[in-house]
């Protein structure tokens, strides 16, 4: 049976309350195909499967379709459909497909390009910019990236990407390679010295996203669908091993993040649908996986910058947990409101102590706790929930982003809060009325990118001692910008 048919197939059921002569495949096609595919397995937005929506109830993806969903790119649509379509789409997407399409061993095999051979590039730079001091700068609007350089800020290479960039492009440790992961499941290794992509491999059909191992050998990617781990050698993304993400409990399981864990030897990944997290020695190439159990599920996480302790959250819990990964135990809860952004969490010294920071994306606030109590030092008002937030150790303010709101009145602002005083210290808005998003520094922390993310947005540059803007660079809804000395050195301003 051909795709189209199996959605007919999908199609022929009875919503509890709606009307069976309710046109759904039309409605799904005309509303939501544009952004989940044509096939529901994803496209810029999330396969819409049973196997994707354990944890939704339906009641509550009733209530995201009738209304949105915040900090995300979906629309309510509350305005558009009445109560017995939006039923009818909740009970189309909680359909089984009649037959499950299967991304495993051989498909990934089959799907594997070489377009250089392995070690066959020069091994110097074919630019003048320093290679450490570059951006890597995904452009969602037309699939492309920008590579900037941070000295001159003037474009120094533009490329095509595949669709839908997920989860942050990484970095292998001296800065040469990039790797990116679409949502559709593709893994890209791009030579930045040489300005070419070396290598590809579809590792899954809806990708959460990707980590390098800290000795550059080895590539782990995180599926929703299917439910696995995929282990790629760096050097040219042949496969090594698939994992199913299976629970102890016998449950399978999408991945809610993997990360690279460079002090101790391993990776890092959390499951979404099983409380479980697992580490994953990347030395040993057997790759034995070490399971913790958390006392909730784990949607976002980052470390401490020592990489002994991981902090992570539910999406709609209040409280976060820290987990010791040496004995594997929970030795502290975190008072966390609305939906924190963990992912986004950042470290500092305040007052002799470390702390950790984290913006909202419900409520408008940032949580600064004292990382060896785990108690709130401050909750920071902000204009409307956030997303990004970011700092640089030569810069005294962290920044924080509105992009999590629709409101107008916020989602255009740069929120900078003094790291000393823990007070807001500046708002700005680098363009009035239009959503500004994520902003990152160059190596030295002299100047701060900020995303105007619009199809006709662009990078705002702005000098960190002065807060004056010193240039605009005019691009396709630009979203993330990563530059490469603060990645491959973890610094506690950005994410690792």
């Amino acid at each position: 049976m051909n795709m189209r048919g199996m959605l007919a197939a999908c199609c022929l059921f009875l919503v509890s309350g709606a009307l069976a002569d309710v046109p759904v495949e039309k409605m799904y096609a005309e509303h939501c195909a544009s952004c989940h595919g044509a096939d529901r397995l994803g496209g810029v937005g999330p396969a819409l499967l049973p196997e994707n929506l354990a944890r939704l109830r339906r009641p509550d993806a009733i209530k995201v379709i009738a209304d949105g969903r915040p900090a995300s790119q979906m629309a309510g649509f509350s305005d558009k459909l009445g109560k017995a379509e939006i039923e009818a789409l909740t009970g189309f997407i909680y359909t089984r497909l009649p037959q499950m399409p299967v991304w495993g061993r051989n498909e990934i095999l089959a799907s594997h390009i070489r377009h250089v051979p392995a070690g066959s590039l020069p091994d110097k730079p074919v630019f003048s910019a320093d290679p450490l001091n570059l951006f890597v700068v995904v452009e969602l609007g037309d699939h492309h990236a920008t590579l900037l350089d941070g000295d001159k800020l003037e474009p120094v290479h533009r490329f095509a990407t595949r669709f839908a960039l997920h989860g942050g492009p990484k970095f292998s440790p001296d800065g040469r390679f990039v790797y990116f992961a679409s949502r559709d499941g593709w893994v890209s290794k791009f030579d930045i010295y040489n300005l070419k992509t070396v290598a590809e491999v579809r590792a899954g059909i809806n990708t959460r996203n990707l980590a390098v191992s800290g000795d550059g050998k080895t590539v782990l990617v995180g599926n929703y669908l299917p439910h696995s781990l995929v282990l790629l050698d760096a050097n040219d993304l042949s496969l090594l091993k698939v994992i199913p993400a299976v629970g102890a409990d016998g449950k399978s399981s999408r991945v809610s993040a993997v990360y690279q864990a460079e002090p101790r030897g391993s990776f890092v990944a959390a499951l979404k649908d099983t409380r479980e997290v697992w580490e994953i020695a990347y030395g040993d190439k057997a790759f034995p996986i070490r399971r913790i159990v958390a006392d909730d599920y784990l949607d976002d996480f980052f470390f401490d910058q020592d990489y002994k302790l991981l902090i992570g959250t539910a999406r709609d819990s209040h409280k976060g947990q820290v987990i010791d990964l040496d004995t594997g135990k929970k030795v502290a809860e975190l008072d966390l409101p609305g939906m924190p952004h963990l992912g986004s969490g950042i470290t500092w010294e305040y007052r002799g102590r470390p702390v950790m920071a984290t913006p909202n994306m419900k409520d408008g606030v940032v949580s600064v706790i004292d990382m060896q109590s785990w108690k709130t030092i401050k909750e920071i008002k902000t204009l409307g929930p956030g997303f990004f937030m970011r700092s640089h150790e030569n810069t005294p303010y962290a920044w924080t982003d509105g992009f999590a709101t629709g409101n107008p009145a916020s989602n255009d602002t740069m929120t900078l809060i003094d790291k000393q005083t823990l007070e807001v210290a500046h708002i700005l808005r680098p363009e009035p009325g239009k959503t500004a998003a994520h902003v990152e520094f160059s190596r030295d922390g002299k100047y701060a990118l900020v995303s105007i993310w619009e199809m006709d947005g662009a990078l705002v540059i702005y000098d960190t001692a002065t807060l004056k803007e010193v240039k605009r660079i005019p691009m396709k809804k630009p979203s993330g910008k990563y530059n490469v000395y603060n990645k491959i050195t973890r610094s506690a301003g950005t994410s690792h």
